[in-house]
């Protein structure tokens, strides 16, 4: 595998940013994240904490495939899930097909900030 193949994207944000976003109703979440995404944060009890955190992966993904050269992918280009093992993945949705794009995604919070870092490899 070549290192030109691999991009690396790392986003940090400030939990208390997304703490305003109360409802579910708010039209930047429902611009920026999912259903899913938005059903998965809100049912916990720290939810801003949970759409930081998926914030920021949406971003390390943008950057990590930026630094590959390939642009035009938005946060809402992207889904955050965890599979039952409590692993997070990035789900490439919408009408941009990623088939040669693989992605592997750690994400951290605290009660202050969230992180993400992406790898992305293009097959």
């Amino acid at each position: 595998m070549k290192l030109e193949n691999i991009g690396l994207g790392i986003d940090v944000e400030n939990v208390e940013r997304f703490k305003k976003y109360t409802q579910k109703d708010n039209p930047f979440v429902n611009r920026i994240f999912t259903k899913k995404e938005i059903e998965y944060s809100y049912k916990t009890k720290n939810f801003a904490q949970h759409l930081c955190a998926r914030y920021c992966a949406k971003e390390a993904c943008v950057k990590a495939l930026y630094s590959l050269g390939v642009d035009g992918y938005f946060c809402r280009d992207f889904e955050v899930e965890n599979l039952p093992s409590g692993v997070p993945k990035i789900n490439l949705i919408g009408p941009k097909r990623g088939d040669n794009l693989n992605f592997k995604l750690s994400l951290s919070h605290t009660d202050t900030f969230a992180a993400a870092t992406v790898i992305v490899v293009i097959n």
